[in-house]
């Protein structure tokens, strides 16, 4: 347990930081405030991500499994 929750955390910050990064580049450009736009929804999008990363990482993982088997 105490893996899963340190992997969740792990990968839903890098996550969830690179991608509000882009969808924000996407939707304002580089403009002077993008950074504090990209905080503000990489602070909104972090918690979500967490909690989907924690919930749905085994099943995926075990997915992945079987169908790496497969291949």
């Amino acid at each position: 347990m105490k893996h899963r929750i340190i992997f969740a955390t792990m990968m839903s910050f890098v996550l969830s930081l690179l991608m509000s990064a882009w969808i924000t580049f996407l939707n304002i450009g580089l403009t002077p405030d993008f950074v504090s736009s990209w905080l503000h929804a990489w602070i909104l999008a972090w918690p979500a991500a967490g909690v989907i990363s924690f919930v749905f990482a085994p099943f995926l993982h075990q997915l992945a499994h079987r169908l790496a088997e497969k291949l």
